[in-house]
């Protein structure tokens, strides 16, 4: 299975290889047309090719011929190399392609074969943020009035201050920062809802300084290039986080660790879930409940430093 072409509206074609094959490259085109991002498109495509692969190993080719047992025996294989979070996102995947499919043809007799298979188990783990200590660090590594120090500096700053998502950070243009307000609009977004989210005073600042390496820059233009005029990519995000990280021996943060660290930061300041929740552009609070146990956390360390009853 492969894209027929790569963009807003993907269309994926397949091999006549086998009928499972053709009824999931025919579910990833239901998903495309009902206007789900490229992302969430090419991650059903990620986790269901490794399905069909598995089931191709088992010699199943048509959807009726998959069983509970199949599923639990991919699952279980699925295990041994991937987090408890990596196998869950695989059921959900798979139970999204056969309730599809299940809907779409009515197959008279079948039953579906999800329906006797349960979720994995996924623990509510502490998602950890960055460091402040880390961003200094990695902050003090930015040569001032250079081009790529000035971007740098900005876009460390504007990871933490913003709490977006990566993807949504690069696909940002100069002209969806408001420079005297510090609010962005964010056009591309994984619900496809635009929403409005603030940098502070700081950040800022320092993205104007950093635009001043960009003089004509126009408003349709990224907001963040290469030193060449590229926009940035992902993998040139990451290589920017690796170098100003190891320069300085700290552990190398995700982006996404800037999101949990601006997430948390928040909640200990004393902002409202419903206000972060609408920042985080998250559809529930089943994330921010994830959060809300690191910082309850705090409290309690906080206790047990000071409890009265302790200290008689």
């Amino acid at each position: 299975m492969f894209p027929a072409q790569k963009d807003k509206r993907t269309l994926w074609v397949v091999l006549p290889d086998s009928t499972i094959r053709h009824e999931v490259v025919t579910f990833l085109n239901d998903r495309a047309a009902r206007g789900l991002s490229p992302r969430t498109v090419d991650f059903y495509q990620e986790k269901l090719n490794l399905f069909l692969t598995f089931l191709e190993r088992e010699g199943i080719r048509a959807v009726e011929e998959v069983t509970p047992d199949h599923l639990r025996h991919f699952l279980l294989h699925e295990a041994e190399k991937r987090s408890p979070g990596g196998v869950h996102s695989l059921y959900r995947s798979v139970r999204a392609f056969l309730r599809w499919w299940e809907m779409e043809t009515e197959p008279q007799g079948w039953r579906n074969p999800i329906e006797k298979v349960a979720a994995p188990r996924v623990s509510e783990e502490v998602l950890e943020p960055v460091s402040l200590e880390t961003v200094r660090a990695m902050l003090s590594t930015c040569r001032r009035r250079t081009f790529c120090g000035d971007r740098d500096f900005a876009v460390l700053l504007a990871l933490l201050d913003s709490g977006l998502r990566a993807s949504e950070l690069l696909a940002l243009n100069l002209g969806d920062l408001d420079l005297r307000s510090g609010a962005i609009v964010v056009r591309t977004s994984k619900s496809r809802k635009p929403r409005i989210v603030f940098i502070g005073h700081r950040t800022l600042r320092e993205v104007v300084r950093y635009l001043r390496n960009r003089p004509g820059a126009q408003s349709t233009e990224p907001l963040w290039v290469t030193r060449g005029g590229a926009k940035l990519r992902y993998s040139g995000l990451v290589s920017l986080l690796r170098r100003r990280a190891k320069a300085v021996g700290v552990p190398v943060p995700l982006p996404h660790a800037f999101r949990r660290g601006f997430a948390l930061s928040m909640l200990r300041g004393g902002a409202d879930v419903v206000t972060l929740q609408r920042l985080l552009g998250h559809a529930d609070l089943s994330v921010l409940k994830r959060y809300l146990k690191q910082a309850e956390a705090d409290l309690a360390e906080a206790h047990a430093r000071a409890c009265p009853v302790d200290r008689l």
